[in-house]
């Protein structure tokens, strides 16, 4: 059955090794567009809740992939015009149903010229809440299939298995989002753990040249950080670097022949 295909699609994203959002939102896009009974092209958005100085809630776009650069174009002009099937579904939270946009041209006037030129005459989009908590709870995905012909889709067959899909889009999307971020954290700390190494090198440094403490050597590097505007780190480099360099080797070297 294609639901289950897609969706097998849609899950093995989530294995994949150094898979981004982007990556993982173009990838279903391409893969509903293909595999969806009665779609020619499909967008995935990653939204979330902003709250307003006043008070009032707006979704925004994170970020978002779709199967062809019309239906990219199309769903542009949405956002811009605050018009449009995928901008409505995501601000009521439902489900919303295009037979043919030439006659439902009252809906969003607009769009609907962007929509017929960009191929967009029937869709049906669907949003879903991505799992997660605290600050993830605001984060919305919608799914949304369209075609170039009017009345593609069997609302009573592709609705319910389009929701299933969605929802397999927005908890595969919350798994990549943690890879992504602790990758991200990862990174953060192995250039964490070589700043302090290479700080603690040059602390060795002066220690030894000066005969003073640690915290006294630490604060020569920081004076002389702020003093050329640099970072203690890259202070410290330069002082690793000029005592274990291979300049330094050759002083050494000139040294000890005279």
């Amino acid at each position: 059955m294609w639901t289950e295909r897609l969706a097998r699609e849609i899950g093995a994203l989530v294995q994949a090794e150094g898979t981004t959002l982007e990556r993982a939102l173009d990838q279903m896009s391409r893969a509903a567009a293909l595999g969806v009974p009665g779609c020619s092209a499909a967008i995935v958005v990653l939204w979330r809740e902003v709250e307003g100085a006043d008070g009032s809630v707006r979704h925004v776009v994170t970020e978002y992939g779709a199967s062809h650069a019309d239906l990219s174009a199309a769903f542009e002009h949405q956002y811009t015009t605050d018009q449009g099937p995928t901008v409505e579904a995501v601000r009521e939270m439902r489900q919303v149903r295009v037979s043919d946009i030439l006659r439902e041209s009252h809906r969003w006037p607009r769009y609907t010229s962007m929509a017929v030129q960009s191929g967009d005459r029937s869709s049906l989009t669907l949003p879903s809440l991505l799992p997660g908590e605290g600050a993830d709870d605001d984060r919305v995905v919608t799914f949304g299939v369209h075609s170039g012909r009017a009345d593609s889709f069997d609302e009573n067959v592709v609705a319910p298995l389009t929701a299933l899909l969605a929802e397999h889009a927005a908890a595969a999307l919350y798994s990549v989002g943690r890879a992504a971020d602790s990758a991200r954290r990862t990174a953060h700390m192995r250039r964490a753990m070589s700043a302090r190494a290479v700080i603690d090198q040059a602390k060795g440094i002066i220690m030894h040249a000066r005969g003073c403490d640690a915290d006294t050597a630490f604060e020569a590097l920081r004076e002389v950080a702020q003093r050329n505007r640099k970072r203690v780190v890259d202070v410290a480099r330069d002082l690793v670097r000029e005592n274990t360099g291979p300049q330094q080797g050759m002083r050494r070297s000139g040294r000890a022949g005279r």
